[in-house]
């Protein structure tokens, strides 16, 4: 029996989070499930020059609503705009969510891990 590759194999993701220690958690756990993790990238405008740079290069991406105190959405759009999947990570409900993105995937801070992969696996 051959062994199965982890979940994320091959994936590049990116991570948007402005807490530190979040991000690199959150790191570790998307590479040890096999993902290529760019990032954690912690404010909007950084993030959105270096995905509007990166065009092609990013699989999927987690983006934290709240960086310092701006709302990912942006960032969603232009994720959305080049068809590249992403998972919201929120420490609140999804009521919290804008209208638009209500619906949209997300995990809950604290994060239970095969769930966020699971989730970010299917986006």
């Amino acid at each position: 029996m051959g062994q199965s590759l982890p979940l994320l194999h091959g994936r590049r993701i990116l991570i948007v989070e402005d807490d530190f220690f979040v991000g690199q958690a959150l790191s570790c756990v998307l590479e040890l499930a096999g993902a290529t993790v760019f990032g954690p990238i912690g404010w909007l405008d950084e993030a959105i020059e270096y995905i509007n740079a990166e065009v092609g290069r990013v699989d999927g991406a987690v983006l934290d609503v709240n960086l310092h105190g701006e709302k990912s959405y942006p960032i969603a759009a232009l994720l959305q705009r080049l068809g590249v999947p992403f998972v919201f990570a929120t420490g609140y409900g999804a009521d919290s969510l804008d209208v638009q993105y209500a619906h949209h995937a997300r995990v809950e801070k604290p994060f239970n891990h095969d769930r966020l992969l699971a989730t970010l696996a299917n986006a």
